[in-house]
């Protein structure tokens, strides 16, 4: 044990919490007639009385100290079995010890308290200026039962010391999670939303094309800044909260709020084929968000990781109440050691290093459909390419096709729109 002055306070406290103490060190004074009575914590260095009854005004009170070299309790502790003396002055072994001289007593019984790990935590220790009868093995039976009672006491004590100090620590890491969340969320988005700023005002003025083309590239890349802003942030909040946040709603626009991911995502990859399909007749509980989180990362991670030559389908699809997004890009597959890692927190492939993120778009959508009580699936070889496929079952009741129509027309609106801008670029 430590002899710091913080350990020996902490023990001289947890044996003040066992509510028993008081009582045993009663017991033990009736029955044998001694006057004092005390569990001693005793070290190499150190004797500290923890809980002390004392009829004979020796002086001593919880917390006091005595030169361990002039104890018996020394020898309790470097042969671990008990000490009993009824009679020092007269005692063949003990006629002649300084403890006894030095304290004028001639009754003295010691025990050993041994935790349940092995550790000597010090003394169960009675003394009185009187002979006493204390050589009967019911009075160091007594002693022994009661040292085992107060080693248990402590032992709990420790165990519950361990928790609080356990869940102090968890409260700290809490608050220090909750600060990395903060920055995150405010002191990196400040000056990211003035960049952001300042890219759609520089794409706005500029009448360069060279300058367009630059003011369209910060802006990208603050998406891109953005949306890796968002997965740690989600990363954190679900390691925090045990799990990812999730508000389920009735959407009747699901094929829409699709549609302007697959939109969105062509108009940041102007040069890249995203083949689309949206066939979602159904009213689905989820959340809309996440799912759009969903499909824009599936979409992202082929178009990062598919042939640069190659296109990208996203198809989704509705069904016996079940939501299924699939996303299929050629090029090289997943080894397959590697599909059991894919959808692990930051994880990256061989590839990816090349291709930047940080590994954790395909945990987030993982995360995503396990919220939804779904499956997240992936299939990759060389022929067929690399297909994931996420079911949710999130359906309600059908909705009017009329909203698949409206999507598949924004859609090609919007790539109209984006490939007449390209064309003026080039120009």
């Amino acid at each position: 044990m430590d002899d710091s002055a913080e350990e020996i306070a902490r023990d001289v406290l947890a044996v003040g919490r066992i509510d028993a103490v008081p009582t045993l060190l009663q017991v033990l004074c009736e029955s044998t007639g001694m006057g004092f009575a005390a569990v001693a914590r005793v070290t190499a260095g150190t004797w500290t009385a923890c809980a002390v009854r004392d009829e004979i005004q020796f002086g001593l009170k919880p917390g006091g100290q005595l030169e361990v070299a002039s104890t018996l309790c020394t020898e309790v502790r470097t042969s671990r079995t008990p000490i009993v003396i009824g009679h020092a002055s007269t005692d063949s072994r003990y006629w002649t010890h300084h403890t006894p001289r030095i304290f004028n007593i001639e009754s003295y019984v010691s025990v050993p308290i041994i935790l349940a790990n092995g550790d000597y935590f010090g003394n169960l220790c009675a003394i009185d200026r009187r002979p006493a009868k204390v050589s009967g093995s019911h009075i160091v039976s007594m002693f022994n039962l009661f040292a085992q009672l107060i080693a248990l006491q402590l032992d709990e004590e420790r165990k519950r010391e361990q928790v609080r100090t356990a869940l102090l620590d968890e409260r700290a890491a809490g608050e220090l999670r909750e600060q990395f969340i903060a920055i995150l969320g405010h002191d990196l988005r400040n000056p990211l939303a003035a960049v952001s700023a300042c890219g759609r005002l520089l794409q706005i003025k500029a009448t360069d094309p060279v300058l367009s083309n630059i003011a369209l590239r910060i802006n990208t890349n603050v998406k891109r800044m953005s949306a890796l802003i968002d997965d740690v942030l989600d990363f954190a909040r679900a390691r925090l909260g045990g799990g990812i946040g999730v508000q389920f709603e009735e959407v009747d626009d699901i094929a829409i709020a699709l549609s302007d991911v697959v939109a969105e995502l062509k108009d940041a990859h102007p040069d890249r084929e995203i083949h689309c399909r949206i066939d979602t007749d159904w009213r689905v509980r989820c959340d809309r968000g996440r799912v759009q989180q969903l499909a824009s990362n599936l979409l992202a991670n082929a178009l990062t990781h598919g042939s640069r030559q190659g296109s990208v389908r996203f198809t989704a699809t509705s069904s016996n109440g079940t939501l299924v997004l699939e996303v299929w890009n050629d090029g090289d597959p997943i080894p397959p050691d590697s599909i059991a890692k894919i959808f692990g927190p930051f994880w990256r492939g061989s590839s990816t290093a090349k291709r930047g993120g940080i590994g954790l778009g395909l945990h987030i959508c993982s995360q995503i459909v396990k919220a939804h009580n779904g499956h997240l699936r992936v299939t990759s070889t060389k022929e067929n390419g690399t297909t994931f496929n996420a079911c949710l079952p999130v359906g309600v009741a059908p909705v009017m096709r009329e909203c698949y129509a409206s999507s598949q027309l924004l859609i090609d609106q919007r790539s109209a729109h984006l490939s007449k801008n390209v064309s003026e670029l080039r120009e």
